[in-house]
Protein backbone atom coordinates (compact mmCIF):
# COMPACT_ATOMS: atom_id res chain seq x y z
CA UNK A 1 0.00 0.00 0.00
CA UNK A 2 1.65 3.59 -1.37
CA UNK A 3 2.25 5.80 1.58
CA UNK A 4 0.70 9.00 -0.84
CA UNK A 5 -2.44 7.21 -0.19
CA UNK A 6 -2.10 8.60 3.39
CA UNK A 7 -2.21 11.61 5.54
CA UNK A 8 1.11 12.76 7.13
CA UNK A 9 1.79 15.48 9.63
CA UNK A 10 4.98 16.73 11.40
CA UNK A 11 6.13 16.08 14.75
CA UNK A 12 7.86 18.32 16.99
CA UNK A 13 9.75 17.71 20.03
CA UNK A 14 10.13 20.02 22.06
CA UNK A 15 11.25 20.07 26.16
CA UNK A 16 8.21 22.00 28.03
CA UNK A 17 4.87 20.96 26.43
CA UNK A 18 3.21 23.76 28.55
CA UNK A 19 6.03 26.52 27.13
CA UNK A 20 5.18 25.12 23.51
CA UNK A 21 1.11 25.26 23.92
CA UNK A 22 1.60 29.10 24.87
CA UNK A 23 3.74 29.39 21.46
CA UNK A 24 1.66 27.80 18.89
CA UNK A 25 -1.66 28.28 20.37
CA UNK A 26 -0.93 31.71 21.85
CA UNK A 27 1.29 33.30 18.95
CA UNK A 28 0.75 31.24 16.03
CA UNK A 29 -3.24 30.90 16.30
CA UNK A 30 -3.11 27.07 16.04
CA UNK A 31 -5.86 25.23 17.12
CA UNK A 32 -5.64 22.38 19.21
CA UNK A 33 -7.39 19.17 17.28
CA UNK A 34 -6.29 16.58 20.25
CA UNK A 35 -4.20 15.97 23.39
CA UNK A 36 -2.65 13.20 24.88
CA UNK A 37 0.27 11.53 26.86
CA UNK A 38 3.97 11.37 25.23
CA UNK A 39 5.59 8.62 26.31
CA UNK A 40 5.18 8.55 30.23
CA UNK A 41 4.53 12.15 30.34
CA UNK A 42 0.64 12.19 30.17
CA UNK A 43 -0.64 15.40 28.96
CA UNK A 44 2.38 15.81 26.88
CA UNK A 45 1.32 16.10 23.48
CA UNK A 46 -0.93 17.97 21.53
CA UNK A 47 -2.17 17.44 17.80
CA UNK A 48 -2.72 20.55 15.98
CA UNK A 49 -4.48 21.82 13.05
CA UNK A 50 -3.99 23.53 9.62
CA UNK A 51 -5.06 23.75 6.49
CA UNK A 52 -8.49 22.27 7.29
CA UNK A 53 -6.93 18.86 8.93
CA UNK A 54 -4.21 17.72 11.05
CA UNK A 55 -0.55 19.05 10.19
CA UNK A 56 1.27 19.36 13.43
CA UNK A 57 2.23 16.74 16.21
CA UNK A 58 3.94 18.86 18.82
CA UNK A 59 5.15 16.26 21.71
CA UNK A 60 7.54 16.64 25.19
CA UNK A 61 10.64 14.67 24.35
CA UNK A 62 14.18 15.13 25.80
CA UNK A 63 15.64 15.55 21.72
CA UNK A 64 13.51 18.90 21.40
CA UNK A 65 15.24 21.22 19.38
CA UNK A 66 18.16 18.84 18.30
CA UNK A 67 17.94 19.50 14.43
CA UNK A 68 18.86 23.30 12.79
CA UNK A 69 16.78 21.73 9.64
CA UNK A 70 13.57 23.75 8.82
CA UNK A 71 11.20 20.76 9.96
CA UNK A 72 7.54 22.47 8.60
CA UNK A 73 6.49 25.34 6.34
CA UNK A 74 3.09 26.92 5.56
CA UNK A 75 2.62 28.20 2.34
CA UNK A 76 0.44 31.20 2.74
CA UNK A 77 -0.99 33.66 -0.09
CA UNK A 78 -0.22 37.19 1.53
CA UNK A 79 3.36 36.64 3.02
CA UNK A 80 4.04 40.36 4.46
CA UNK A 81 0.66 39.64 6.12
CA UNK A 82 1.30 36.51 7.88
CA UNK A 83 4.79 37.95 8.90
CA UNK A 84 3.04 41.52 10.61
CA UNK A 85 0.69 39.07 12.23
CA UNK A 86 3.10 37.08 13.50
CA UNK A 87 5.50 39.77 14.85
CA UNK A 88 2.56 41.95 16.54
CA UNK A 89 1.87 38.66 18.37
CA UNK A 90 5.49 38.03 19.57
CA UNK A 91 7.47 35.99 17.40
CA UNK A 92 10.48 36.48 16.04
CA UNK A 93 11.94 35.47 12.30
CA UNK A 94 15.05 34.30 12.00
CA UNK A 95 17.87 35.93 9.11
CA UNK A 96 20.61 33.77 8.05
CA UNK A 97 24.06 35.27 7.00
CA UNK A 98 24.07 33.81 3.54
CA UNK A 99 20.93 35.35 2.49
CA UNK A 100 20.15 39.09 2.21
CA UNK A 101 16.47 39.71 4.10
CA UNK A 102 14.18 42.78 3.88
CA UNK A 103 13.31 44.26 7.28
CA UNK A 104 10.79 41.77 7.98
CA UNK A 105 13.30 38.74 7.33
CA UNK A 106 12.04 37.81 3.99
CA UNK A 107 13.87 36.78 1.30
CA UNK A 108 14.20 35.05 -2.06
CA UNK A 109 13.32 31.77 -2.26
CA UNK A 110 15.37 29.05 -4.51
CA UNK A 111 13.53 29.13 -7.59
CA UNK A 112 11.44 31.77 -7.12
CA UNK A 113 9.60 32.98 -3.95
CA UNK A 114 9.81 34.13 -1.17
CA UNK A 115 10.67 32.45 2.12
CA UNK A 116 11.25 33.87 6.05
CA UNK A 117 11.92 31.23 8.98
CA UNK A 118 11.05 31.54 12.64
CA UNK A 119 11.84 29.55 15.59
CA UNK A 120 9.65 27.37 18.11
CA UNK A 121 11.19 28.29 22.34
CA UNK A 122 13.08 25.20 21.74
CA UNK A 123 14.96 26.33 18.38
CA UNK A 124 12.81 24.13 15.72
CA UNK A 125 12.61 26.06 12.77
CA UNK A 126 9.81 26.62 10.60
CA UNK A 127 9.27 28.38 7.40
CA UNK A 128 6.41 30.49 5.69
CA UNK A 129 6.85 30.35 1.49
CA UNK A 130 4.67 32.78 -0.81
CA UNK A 131 4.75 32.35 -5.02
CA UNK A 132 5.26 36.10 -5.15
Amino acid sequence: MPLDAHHVRASIAVSDIARAVAFYEGKLGLRALESGPSAHIADGSRVYGSGGGPALNVYESATAGTTAATLATWYVDDLDQVVDELVSSGVEFTRYDQFEHDAKGITARAGGGRIAWFQDPDGNTFALEADA
